[in-house]
């Protein structure tokens, strides 16, 4: 069974999170207003909520793949199978009661396929190193997003369903800045996809969002909401970062 590594980092209260405004390495749910906002002013700190840091991982591969849709082997190019995903990553800076768009960020994302199984690893049940399907990175444009085309992420024993990300300010300076997380899905959602082709083949999964550990400590506040675009969805993730 894999095991991915134990969780980092917790979800604050609010009265933590005002307290920590200021101190680097957190990263905020944008709801805050724009630079002209009075509700966020009237505070005096950002309306935001915040996205806890969850584990990286056994299977992050630095691969620097910059592609939009992480969805082929670049090999091969045979792409993988699934419902197609949408995704669009929003990531802004919170300074003092504003949340600006950051342009220039790197934003990685990974995760398994419609079987559950992730490509350029070595696991007891497959072997895949050297294949680089859904892994890529986009960098931030101005109004601080990257926009992927995937699949719908399948499951493995012990996990509920995830995709998982990571935000670096400078991948290239030994000191910049990473933040590092996962993506969840309604059960109800998954569900429904799971009875299509190929996901239907794999039989029940194992664990929902209620059974996974990681999930638990603050998997909630980290849930796409996915609407239905076409064949497959399209989703929204919003995230603010407080880099200083």
């Amino acid at each position: 069974m894999k095991q991915d590594d134990r969780q980092v980092g917790r979800l604050l209260t609010r009265r933590e999170a005002v307290q920590l405004i200021g101190v680097s390495g957190f990263a905020m749910l944008t709801g805050c207003t724009s630079a002209k906002g009075g509700a966020a002013r009237a505070s005096a700190v950002p309306g935001c909520v915040v996205r806890p840091e969850q584990t990286e991982g056994p299977y992050f591969v630095e691969e620097l793949l910059n592609r939009s849709d992480i969805r082929p082997d670049p090999a091969s190019g045979i792409v993988k199978p699934g419902v197609p995903l949408e995704l669009t990553v929003n990531v802004s800076h919170i300074t003092g009661a504003d949340c600006t768009p950051l342009p220039g960020a790197q934003v990685d994302m990974w995760h398994c396929d419609a079987l559950g199984v992730y490509s350029d690893v070595t696991d007891p049940r497959f072997g895949t190193v050297g294949q680089k399907f859904l892994r890529g990175y986009q960098v931030t444009d101005a109004a601080g997003a990257a926009r992927f085309l995937t699949v719908y992420p399948g499951w493995y024993e012990g996990r509920t369903v995830h995709i998982h990300f990571k935000i670096r300010t400078d991948p290239k300076a030994a000191r910049g800045y990473d933040f590092t997380s996962q993506m969840y899905f309604d059960d109800a959602l998954s569900d429904v996809v799971y009875t299509r082709a190929p996901y239907a083949g794999k039989g029940p999964r194992t664990a929902r969002n209620a059974d996974d550990r990681i999930f638990r400590s603050g998997g909630s506040q980290l849930l796409l909401a996915p609407k239905m675009r076409g064949e497959g969805y399209a989703a929204a993730f919003a995230i603010g970062l407080q880099l200083a």
